[in-house]
């Protein structure tokens, strides 16, 4: 590549679509409120917009099909007394929205059957939508509505009384309250909804154990004068913050729970403007995107190494004061679109942005759509109560490609991802006794719940007394020509100087033979292919050990013949390993040859 190093990622060339006017939502009346929420909330179904109405608070469900230019004269949610702040989407029930207001009034909605902007009746006959359910408890305004993500009918409520409540809406009592201190600037719950992260304006950040009503941690946050948000980082142990210094530089932080006194690597300036970056994070790409209140642009970000790795902005503009993005399963995958925002333009219309990785192929990339969370609750809310945990079940989305409908994927949720609250996950993944008999190689067994992720540096070879370098040499030639078919493809996609990427092979998917098929134990998943991928490596590791040049009858059997160009590229990474191994070998056999000989002329 001539001395150019380029950061290796999937995700280096997203790119964000803006859409024509005519598909946009317009003639949109957005709350002109200045209370700091994203006025926007969205899921795979409907829209919720804070909306400028007088004579009380209301906010507009329009449904996404229903793109346009709206009636002047539209059916709202009305019944708070005072302008709605904030609405969140019930994550397992697309059709339950919970609003809160100036009023301190939380009022739940449900959207009726067949629900459209655009009823075939005259203006004045339009029917508002009225409340089903409403909690009464905080005396002051309440800013901020979220429901937890794994445990059903559970919501937290900040209010201006500087508590937050979590709510059993089904009792539609409080459970418990949350005494931060302060006006609560953002809230986000951990992915099994055990822990909350609240920012507020005394520029705290504060980690909550919510059932015990008592922050498990608290350490200062960004030290500028204005708003400061937090959003959890999806099944990790890890949180990202936007704010400002006291320069008023706007800077984006990671923080460990477990060690949150300060910062992973400090405080990043991002830049001088002046409006509040709202984060939102996607957990299947590991991208983080902050879009400016104020100013048109979304830039994102790619988690690695615990740092946050920049890739592009997209530019507009038009700038936006609320921003909603849709939940995974809610995406475009026909058109490789790994997320959407939903952005308000002028108060007067909503207008949909695609980021879409390009790529040739227009079968299901299942390397950039991993399971995904469902609209199943891991518990209830009286489990959640009693202290129970869980993550909520994932689905497949290759089931909603193929338009199979929503389907459960068994066991996802026991990935080593972590529990929110547990010790650090120690990497004690591969030590494995080097030393093994020459004539039966160990394979690893193929029913392991946790597949290696990096089976190529596995030392078996080492601790074997080494053959001679030409033996070597035979064996490795052979195994080079054995898994040769394909390879000038697949140093193909390695040009970085397209804008486009090769996949790795995703079309292979539906053309599984009938044998391949039925023995697989993953059938109604397509998901981690690593663990697919793993099964040739142990064949190449023992012929590569073994002195001997295979005979042409052991290879009839063997199913590599059909391996994937991701194998070939590790075994051909692990082919070097075993090159440099056996050069340190024949090294470290001259010194001691040096050695004896040294000594043996001494005693002479």
């Amino acid at each position: 590549m001539s001395g150019r190093f380029v950061r290796s990622s999937k995700y280096r060339h997203v790119f964000g679509r803006s859409t024509r006017k005519d598909q946009c939502f317009d003639n949109l009346r957005v709350s002109r409120n200045a209370w700091d929420t994203n006025l926007l909330k969205v899921n795979p179904k409907h829209i919720a917009v804070n909306w400028e109405a007088g004579g009380g608070g209301a906010f507009a469900i329009i449904p996404l099909e229903e793109r346009g230019k709206l009636p002047e004269r539209i059916p709202l949610c009305r019944g708070h007394t005072a302008v709605v702040l904030d609405t969140d989407w019930n994550p397992f029930n697309d059709d339950l929205i919970a609003s809160g207001s100036d009023d301190g009034k939380v009022f739940l909605w449900r959207v009726p059957e067949n629900f459209t902007v655009r009823p075939d009746t005259d203006a004045e006959e339009i029917k508002d939508l009225a409340p089903i359910g409403k909690l009464s408890g905080h005396p002051k305004k309440i800013g901020h509505v979220l429901f937890n993500p794994a445990a059903e009918n559970v919501l937290a409520t900040a209010s201006g009384d500087y508590t937050v409540k979590i709510w059993d809406i089904e009792a539609g009592a409080p459970k418990l309250t949350l005494n931060i201190g302060d006006i609560v600037q953002s809230q986000s719950w951990s992915a099994n909804g055990s822990l909350l992260v609240t920012t507020s304006r005394d520029k705290k950040l504060r980690i909550w154990d919510v059932r015990q009503e008592r922050p498990a941690h608290e350490t200062n946050g960004h030290t500028g004068a204005k708003n400061s948000r937090a959003v959890w980082l999806g099944e990790r142990d890890r949180i990202a913050t936007t704010g400002f210094s006291k320069m008023s530089d706007r800077q984006l932080a990671l923080w460990d729970i477990r060690a949150v006194r300060e910062p992973i690597n400090g405080f990043k300036t991002l830049d001088s403007i002046s409006g509040v970056c709202m984060p939102f994070w996607d957990d299947g790409t590991n991208m983080l995107y902050l879009a400016g209140r104020g100013d048109g642009n979304i830039r994102y970000f790619e988690l690695e190494n615990d740092k946050f790795e920049f890739l592009s902005e997209h530019k507009s503009a038009d700038p936006q004061r609320g921003v909603a993005f849709m939940p995974k399963r809610g995406v475009n995958m026909h058109e490789n679109e790994v997320a959407r925002a939903y952005k308000t333009v002028n108060d007067q219309y909503i207008e949909p942005v695609s980021f879409i990785v390009p790529r040739r192929s227009e079968n299901f990339q299942d390397d950039i759509y991993p399971p995904t969370v469902g609209v199943t609750p891991a518990m209830s809310s009286s489990e959640w109560l009693g202290g129970k945990e869980a993550l909520p079940p994932k689905i497949s989305m290759a089931s909603l490609f193929d338009g199979e409908g929503i389907k459960e994927v068994a066991g996802v949720e026991e990935k080593p991802t972590g529990s929110m609250d547990a010790p650090a996950p120690k990497p004690t993944e591969t030590p494995k006794a080097p030393e093994t008999p020459k004539e039966t190689p160990k394979t690893p067994e193929p029913s392991s719940p946790k597949p290696a992720p990096e089976p190529v540096s596995e030392p078996t070879p080492v601790a074997r007394p080494a053959p001679s370098m030409k033996e070597q040499g035979a064996s490795m030639a052979a195994m080079v020509n054995k898994f040769a078919d394909g390879e000038e493809e697949a140093t193909v996609s390695d040009d970085d100087d397209s804008s486009f990427e090769e996949i790795p092979k995703p079309v292979e998917r539906p053309t599984r033979s009938v044998a391949a098929e039925s023995a697989s134990p993953r059938v109604s998943s397509p998901l981690r292919p690593k663990e697919v991928e793993t099964k040739p490596q142990p064949v190449v590791a023992v012929a590569v050990a073994s002195p001997t040049v295979p005979s042409p009858a052991s290879e009839a059997p063997s199913p590599t013949t059909s391996i994937p160009k991701n194998d070939i590229e590790e075994i051909k990474n692990l082919l070097a390993e075993q090159t440099k191994t056996i050069a340190n070998q024949a090294q470290q056999m001259q010194t001691l040859t040096a050695e004896i000989e040294a000594l043996k002329s001494k005693l002479n």
